[in-house]
């Protein structure tokens, strides 16, 4: 069985370098495993396989772990396509990204052609491997601040009430609104009592006028 050997850079650290060995029979998730086995990487997050030509230009896709609509469109799988059929060129290059989330971009080149594998070796096979690979960027759990689950608006608690404020709200209804109110009402009362008396009054005294009062009569004398 033939094999591929494949040497895998990452395109921004060009210190860090990977040669592995492939069967030609093994499919680009082998590949990507291997690659992954390499640098230390959780191999299951969402990656793609791009065939490229000499200036890294992405071309078709083979993709693993890609969500639902992706694979209703029909988009090729990794686990289900052999390297074989994709090289055609014995420098063949594929542009691989790996973790959409927070991608890592690698390029994969086709460096030779083995005829015979070493029948003491597993592959995919680590041949070389040169630098440490960047430390993974994984998603950071941020904490949640929830609503609150009632709708009733709690006015104490966000004012951060304490219970030794209560002396300060009685004070405010012991000597304000309700006083107030009392004295306004007290008012009111003894205005009233000093308007009927003076209609009182003013009445006498024109009846005084007009010679009719309390006596009975015109000036003091029957009509009968």
């Amino acid at each position: 069985m033939a094999l591929y050997r494949f040497k895998v850079t990452f395109e921004d650290y060009d210190d860090v370098t990977r040669e592995i060995d492939v069967k030609s029979n093994q499919t680009f998730e082998d590949l990507h495993r291997a690659i992954h086995k390499s640098t230390g990487y959780n191999a299951e997050l969402s990656s793609s396989f791009y065939i490229s030509n000499d200036q890294w230009t992405k071309g078709e896709e083979i993709t693993y772990l890609p969500n639902q609509k992706r694979i209703d469109r029909g988009i090729t799988l990794m686990e289900k396509v052999k390297l074989s059929s994709f090289i055609d060129d014995p420098h063949q290059k594929f542009y691989y990204t790996y973790n959409f989330d927070r991608p890592y971009d690698f390029h994969v080149e086709l460096m030779k052609i083995i005829l015979d594998e070493d029948p003491k070796i597993t592959y995919p096979h680590i041949v070389k491997s040169v630098g440490e690979a960047p430390r993974q960027i994984t998603n950071a759990a941020v904490p949640t601040i929830l609503p609150p689950t009632s709708d009733d608006f709690d006015f104490l608690n966000e004012m951060e009430f304490s219970p030794e404020d209560a002396e300060d709200f009685s004070e405010v209804t012991d000597t304000g609104v309700e006083d107030e109110e009392e004295t306004k009402g007290g008012d009111h009362e003894d205005g009233d009592d000093e308007d009927e008396m003076d209609e009182f009054s003013d009445n006498e005294h024109m009846d005084d006028e007009d010679g009719f009062g309390s006596r009975g009569g015109r000036g003091g004398h029957d009509d009968y």
